[in-house]
Formats: C-alpha cells, sequence, structure tokens
C-alpha cells in the first residue's frame, strides 16, 4: 500500500515558491509515497520532478482554469492552455489519455473553483474523478456537497493537501494499491481509504504572499 497526495503545487504556480527538492524532502519526511502535482496552467513542475527520477512516485497534472472553474487533467504529458472553452479542455485531456479530475468544487470562498452545479451535472460523463477532500477548503459542507455528486453519478473519489508549502504535505492523503498504468491507477483509487485535516487559514498568507512577490518581480 503507498500514501498518496493527490493535489500539490510547485514553484510554477503563481502561488507558490515550494522547489522540487523541498517538496521531495517534505514528503519522504511525512511518508507520502505518490503526489499529484497540478499545477496552476503548466505541466512543467510535475514533468521536471519525474525527470529527477525522486524516490516517490509522480502524477504529472494541471489545473486548468476554464470560464466555470478548475478541472484536474491527470496523467498528463504537456501543457493545456489557460482559459479555453470547458468542452475545449476535456477534449485536450482526453487527447493525451489523461484523466478527468473536478478539485475543491462547490468552494464558495476560492473564485477558481468549479461551483456551477447545472454545468457540472451536465459534463458528468466526462468526469472521472471528484476530489471530496481539499485540506485549504474553508467552505462548510462542501465534502458532504461532492460526495454526494460523486456517489450519484459513480464516479471515483480523492483527497489532497492542495499544498503550495512544505507545511502543508501530509495533511491529507489516499492510502491505496500501488499502481502502474492510468487504468490501475483508477481501480486502486476506487477501492482507496481517504483521510485529511484541514489546514489553517492562515496558510494562505504564503500563497498570497508568493503570488505578489512573483507579480513584484516580473
Amino acid at each position: 500500500m503507498i500514501k498518496a497526495d493527490l493535489h500539490v503545487h510547485t514553484r510554477y504556480s503563481i502561488d507558490s515558491i515550494m522547489t522540487n527538492d523541498q517538496l521531495i524532502k517534505a514528503c519522504l519526511k511525512k511518508g507520502i509515497d505518490c503526489i499529484a502535482v497540478a499545477d496552476h496552467g503548466t505541466t512543467r513542475g510535475a514533468r521536471e520532478l519525474s525527470q529527477l527520477n525522486p524516490p516517490l512516485k509522480i502524477i504529472i497534472c494541471e489545473e486548468v482554469l476554464t470560464p466555470y472553474g478548475e478541472v484536474m487533467g491527470m496523467f498528463l504529458k504537456e501543457n493545456i492552455p489557460d482559459k479555453i472553452s470547458l468542452p475545449e479542455t476535456l477534449k485536450l485531456i482526453r487527447q493525451q489519455d489523461g484523466l478527468v479530475c473536478i478539485p475543491h468544487p462547490f468552494d464558495r470562498v476560492r473564485p477558481s473553483a468549479f461551483r456551477n452545479l447545472a454545468m457540472l451535472e451536465s459534463i458528468a460523463d466526462d468526469i472521472d474523478i471528484i476530489e471530496v477532500f481539499n485540506s485549504r477548503s474553508l467552505t462548510p459542507g462542501i465534502e458532504k456537497k461532492a460526495r454526494d455528486f460523486a456517489a450519484r453519478h459513480n464516479k471515483v473519489i480523492s483527497a489532497g493537501t492542495d499544498a503550495h508549502s512544505t507545511l502543508e504535505i501530509g495533511y491529507a492523503h489516499v492510502t491505496m494499491r500501488d499502481f502502474t498504468t492510468k487504468e490501475d491507477f483508477l481501480a486502486s483509487l476506487a477501492e482507496a481509504q481517504l483521510y485529511g485535516k484541514k489546514s489553517s487559514p492562515l496558510i494562505h498568507i504564503i500563497s498570497t504572499s508568493a503570488r505578489l512577490w512573483k507579480k513584484k518581480v516580473v
């Protein structure tokens, strides 16, 4: 069995300054064996990490911003552009033989969350995974709402820290059978045990500071 954090970020996200070395060390310290690296608008961080051949499994992902909210493509090979239509985003993920995950759905605090239930219902057949626990989500009751949606549409569920800093690693994970292929991952995740606790709301200061610093540097 392995412990997987299925939502983390690196310095290639606008709101993170966490380096590859820092992320790897934090995962090893916290006993995390697998991470889904889902930077905003790029797969570069995940691909770089994978090329380092670290002592943990790397799933190359990307959080793609659509007009309705973020969609996570998993098991990708290259970037998908931000701010394209939702159908085009889903199409490009499938063209890479990737999986479609909806991260932190229904979160009322963050503007990037997918909150339009009618639109989510309309693409249910195209969704593989629903993230039902996100350590950074502060909106009360959204975990139940996400689980209800997943159960209604018979979708696999996941959990992740959404870590933008080393402090957050270990706050959430899934315990699952090891896997080798995308299909094996999905089957293993369907049987996984989810664990999670919330990050402090103050953790958002780190990502806000990173965003402001990067904008100032640019």
